[in-house]
């Protein structure tokens, strides 16, 4: 009798060992991809974790990128990146992207509040509205919604920046740089805002916002360089005796 109770509470001991590590969550880049690969991840040899609220999950070149908040995720929403990166039908991977963008994103502090738009550059603002209503209809046959059109003191490495609603309420939104102004001209700032507006393209049709196959085909559509980075010539200074042309690789996200 008592071996048998022996041999009972051992089984029951290691059933629920196996079940304990089975719920394991896992807690690296390398242990993510693991588990990926255990649900039927094939083309993936590399995993990154990001903090990108923006972009959630993408991949390309064998990388997969993923925010770090899906570590913590359930089996289900690990399928589901699993899905979206081996679907073989638009409909598959849109119903994934769904499914990852259900599951809820904790941040350890809230988001940092967006710059405003000094009162002194407006009327740049009021300009890109205009271009951007134009190059809508020109280019998007007026599919895109309006959105918010920002002008940035404070982006100095980067060119403009497409940015998707937040959960939190703050709408979707395209800031350029004012320093690209100042430094390039209007006609490179526009080349940017229909840049930006691809990316707003990519958000409203459930696409992935990224630089992948998906974006260079659409931008040679619309017309422009199909890159992230752009190499721009560089002006200083105005006086007699103080022009000089340099070349820099700058940023359009």
């Amino acid at each position: 009798m008592l071996r048998s109770l022996n041999r009972l509470l051992r089984r029951r001991s290691d059933t629920a060992q196996l079940a304990l590590e089975f719920d394991d969550r896992p807690q690296s880049a390398e242990a993510l991809l693991a588990r990926l690969r255990a649900l039927g991840l094939k083309r993936i040899t590399q995993c990154k974790l990001t903090k990108n609220r923006n972009v959630m999950v993408s991949f390309g070149g064998g990388v997969l990128r993923v925010h770090e908040g899906y570590l913590g995720a359930p089996r289900e929403v690990h399928q589901a990146i699993v899905d979206f990166v081996e679907g073989r039908s638009r409909a598959d991977r849109r119903a994934a992207q769904q499914a990852i963008l259900a599951f809820p994103i904790r941040t350890r502090r809230p988001p940092a509040r967006r710059e405003r738009t000094h009162p002194d550059d407006q009327w740049v603002v009021d300009e890109l509205v205009v271009w951007f209503r134009r190059f809508n209809m020109r280019h998007f046959g007026g599919a895109l919604k309006p959105v918010h059109i920002r002008v940035s003191r404070r982006m100095k490495s980067r060119l403009g920046h497409y940015t998707a609603a937040t959960p939190n309420g703050e709408p979707a939104e395209i800031a350029l740089s004012l320093t690209h102004l100042r430094r390039h001209g209007w006609e490179e700032v526009k080349h940017t805002l229909l840049h930006e507006m691809v990316h707003q393209w990519q958000d409203e049709g459930g696409h992935s916002i990224d630089h992948g196959a998906e974006f260079r085909q659409k931008a040679r559509d619309v017309g422009i360089a199909p890159f992230a980075r752009r190499t721009l010539a560089s002006r200083s200074g105005r006086g007699a005796g103080s022009q000089a042309v340099g070349r820099r690789a700058a940023r359009q996200e």
